[in-house]
């Protein structure tokens, strides 16, 4: 057994040029090992982090080559995809990892060895399998020579890809999840309400479906619940629009002479003209054309109501047939048919030439075939530069390019979609500046219809343009009249009972892949017989990825109209074609319902939104040149204008990947924007960082002002206190006493009695440099101070002393005896010195001209 390591080291770690491939070399040597080998390991944990949800493997295959792109690597098949993991890079190839739903057949191929070739020795041939996508991609996969992987892979994907019982899609055993939603009967009837101009405070509930109150009605429509049970028509909707005047037995005898009883109906109306945009299948005029219902000629012209005031004419009918008119014809022979204008008041009949289903399939299977032969990534491992001798798309000689060119216009494809675009437009040229009402329909009135009648309802109404309005449009015109998702993607579909278990009904073809005249001619694929299958029917017909494909081209043409991208319609339609979700499952809203499909499945709108959410505006899915104001009204594009071209992010992302990437306008600009993001989000933090400067550099500003007003108030108290402390000693001293300054932490002053031999009148000398000194000495907190006053040997202090030393000392003294300072201390305690040491200020502001003492 070889080893897992082993297994990497002998896998390529580069990626090879176009000649060695030529030459069988590259990672095809790594898989031409001639050792048989079983394959039993489960998946390890560098895989599981690549599953979704629920999703479990079922087989593995280990040294396998994605031929496309020369690639080793390790495929698994799920319960919901093929998985193709890089041996090199150790991540999910997107190339080579398609959904189950999306695989519309699958092939197992031999490739014989060139005659020529060096390696002839080793295998005689190579062991492939081919599978081909809905999605314009073929994948192709290499396979080690008798490992009996490739019959492993192929047997699980026979198992996978045809399930029996719907509840083991995908969709079922992944459940809702957090990607639920509410009941899309109550989504339809807002719709509805909205279309007839029904006041906001009637909300559309459960409750008012299950008691059948819905039933609102305007001026010329009304909501009616005759089909609540499908009764009337098992392919529309629970409830219709009608004519007012048009009762509920009256829709019911019209019913009759319809295909499929799919009456008309009304699908949009204009709420300011009166005009109406309805849909229906074709009537039941038979081989003769000559078969009349009156009730259905009524209840059509019912659709032309009168005008507004002041205008007694009715407006004029178009009928619009999408089919070519011999097909109308044709299907006369079974009891089918086209109206007759001389039936119907005041109509026109309009034949617009739509091929059906099958021309469509045919059609993108031409043009699948178109992009992997001149593709740069195809999936015979070969370049188109190399294949067509050094002519590409973007390069080469003129009759390659021409060729390539001509076989583009053979597919189809572009004029299946000009002829889808060209109606839509000229039916909304009806309604916008006639005001006139259209009756679209085809054979059954569910595909080419379908795309009618959507398409002109996003020409006419601004509010499909955007993200709310796309949904209530696909979820009203789409799912809710019953567009065969089932049959037309190619997916299980319920059989007709609908009793539970519900049992899947398969209508499964065989055939042969027939590869591009270019291939054929290097005889390198050949498909062994009996080894291709499809899980698809004769059915199966893209006909929503072409209505998706017109949507693209409009924006495309008014980039300014849509709120959504490109990128969005890529992911919608992704989510769509992989039945990852449950809102597409099934064939009509009654198997739906009958299913629990929205019950039981995850929600496809809630997923996108949840997309969009966590990015706001600058998801992807928003249009960058997305103005609200600038297309308030119908876009009305001229016939010269609606010329398609390929759809770059969805046709060629698989067979030209670069040049996708380099020709996108909206990612370059995306790109732009988001750097100019960047650039706005740095400034932004600049912005602030200089503001946080700008702050600090004020608050220290301020602190500093504050610390100066505290230094300069500190100063101003420290002269305050010198001037005291001055005035203080002035006076001590012109009383004779000794001051004895110490630093004993209290605040005393201590007067003691000594004797002199003569009073000293006058002692003091006020003398600066001696207070100086005494400012030199060490700053204390608190002084002591000690006070001797000069008395004469043995005498008492008597008791007015006090007074007369006041009235012979006191510079505030009057010359009759009163004292100046009454409110002084001294005056009220009778001592000078508490009155000297209060009043200290005074001092000082005395001149030298009043004579101290």
């Amino acid at each position: 057994m070889t080893s897992s390591k082993s297994l990497s080291a002998s896998l390529p770690q580069s990626r090879f040029s176009d000649t060695e491939k030529m030459d069988c070399t590259g990672s095809w040597e790594a898989i031409e090992w001639t050792k048989n080998e079983t394959y039993g390991r489960t998946v390890t944990h560098g895989f599981s982090r690549f599953l979704l949800e629920a999703e479990e493997v079922i087989k593995e295959g280990y040294g396998v080559v994605l031929v496309n792109t020369d690639e080793a690597g390790t495929l698994l098949v799920t319960n919901y995809r093929l998985l193709f993991v890089s041996e090199k890079t150790r991540d999910i190839i997107a190339l080579g990892t398609i959904p189950l739903a999306v695989i519309e057949k699958f092939n197992k191929l031999v490739v014989k060895q060139p005659s020529g070739s060096r390696h002839l020795d080793k295998s005689s041939a190579r062991r492939l399998l081919q599978v081909f996508g809905k999605d314009l991609r073929i994948i192709v996969f290499g396979f080690r020579a008798r490992t009996k992987q490739r019959r492993a892979v192929y047997e699980a994907l026979l198992r996978c890809t045809r399930p029996t019982r719907l509840w083991d899609l995908y969709a079922f055993i992944c459940g809702p999840s957090k990607y639920s939603s509410n009941n899309p009967k109550v989504r339809l009837l807002d719709e509805y309400f909205r279309l007839l101009g029904i006041s906001p405070s009637f909300q559309p509930s459960d409750y008012m479906i299950d008691e059948g109150s819905f039933t609102l009605s305007n001026m010329w429509w009304r909501i009616s619940s005759i089909n609540s049970n499908y009764t009337l028509c098992a392919t529309y909707p629970f409830a219709l629009i009608l004519p007012k005047s048009i009762t509920d037995e009256e829709a019911l005898q019209a019913s009759t002479f319809r295909a499929r009883c799919r009456l008309p109906v009304i699908s949009w109306c204009d709420p300011g003209t009166g005009a109406v945009l309805a849909r229906s299948s074709q009537p039941l005029v038979g081989l003769m054309m000559n078969m009349r219902s009156n009730v259905d000629e009524k209840l059509v012209a019912a659709l032309c109501t009168q005008f507004a005031i002041g205008k007694e004419e009715r407006r004029k009918l178009y009928i619009a047939d999408a089919r070519p008119r011999k097909n109308a014809l044709a299907n006369g022979a079974m009891g089918g048919g086209s109206e007759s204008s001389a039936n119907y008041f005041q109509s026109e009949i309009v034949f617009f030439g739509i091929d059906n289903i099958h021309a469509m399939r045919e059609s993108l299977s031409r043009l699948r075939e178109y992009l992997d032969t001149y593709g740069t990534t195809s999936s015979d491992g070969m370049s188109s530069y190399l294949r067509h001798g050094g002519s590409t798309w973007g390069g080469g000689n003129l009759s390659s390019m021409s060729t390539s060119v001509s076989i583009l216009g053979d597919s189809g494809w572009l004029i299946h979609v000009q002829s889808v675009l060209a109606g839509a437009a000229w039916i909304a040229a009806r309604i916008a500046k006639e005001s006139a009402s259209v009756l679209v329909h085809c054979s059954d009135g569910w595909d080419r219809t379908t795309q009618l009648v959507s398409l002109a309802s996003l020409l006419l109404d601004p509010y499909y343009r955007t993200f709310k309005g796309f949904q209530a449009l696909v979820e009203k015109d789409w799912l809710a009249f019953g567009h065969l998702f089932s049959d037309r993607i190619g997916i299980p579909s319920l059989n007709g009972s609908g009793n539970m278990p519900l049992e899947m009904s398969w209508q499964s073809s065989a055939g042969s892949f027939h590869s591009s005249p270019a291939r054929q001619q290097s005889g390198s694929l050949t498909p062994p017989s009996g080894t291709s299958h499809t899980h698809g029917s004769n059915s199966y017909s893209p006909i929503f990825l072409q209505w998706v494909d017109c949507v693209s081209q409009l924006l495309r043409m008014y980039p300014f109209a849509f709120e959504f991208s490109s990128a969005f319609l890529v992911d919608f339609l992704d989510c769509v074609l992989s039945c990852r979700f449950g809102n597409f499952l099934c064939n009509s809203e009654k198997e739906r319902q009958q299913s629990r499909v929205s019950d039981a499945c995850g929600c496809l709108w809630s997923y996108l939104t949840d997309l969009r959410s966590c990015e706001n505006q600058s998801h992807v899915h928003y249009n960058l040149f997305y103005d609200q104001m600038k297309h308030d009204g119908p876009l009305l594009p001229p016939a010269a204008a609606l010329a398609p071209t390929l759809w770059p992010q969805f046709h060629l992302r698989w067979a030209c990947p670069k040049e996708v990437e380099a020709g996108d306008l909206e990612a370059k600009c995306r790109s732009m924007v988001n750097k100019v993001s960047e650039m706005e989000k740095a400034n932004d933090a600049a912005v602030r960082k200089n503001q946080e400067v700008t702050a600090s550099m004020e608050s220290l500003t301020s602190q500093l002002r504050n610390e100066k007003q505290i230094c300069s108030s500190a100063v101003h108290l420290a002269k305050k206190a010198s001037k005291e402390n001055a005035a203080i000693k002035r006076a001590i001293h012109s009383l004779g006493c000794k001051v004895h300054f110490s630093s004993n932490g209290d605040t005393t002053v201590d007067v003691e009695h000594y004797k002199t031999d003569s009073p000293q009148k006058s002692i003091y000398s006020p003398l600066k440099r001696e207070y100086d000194k005494t400012l030199q000495c060490d700053e204390k907190s608190d002084l002591s101070i000690s006070i001797a006053l000069p008395l004469a040997p043995n005498d008492d202090l008597p008791t007015n002393s006090l007074s007369r030393i006041c009235e012979s000392l006191c510079p505030l003294h009057s010359p009759d005896g009163q004292c100046r300072w009454p409110e002084a201390g001294c005056a009220q305690i009778e001592s000078q010195f508490v009155g000297l040491k209060a009043n200290f200020d005074a001092f000082d502001r005395l001149s030298i001209d009043e004579g101290y003492f």
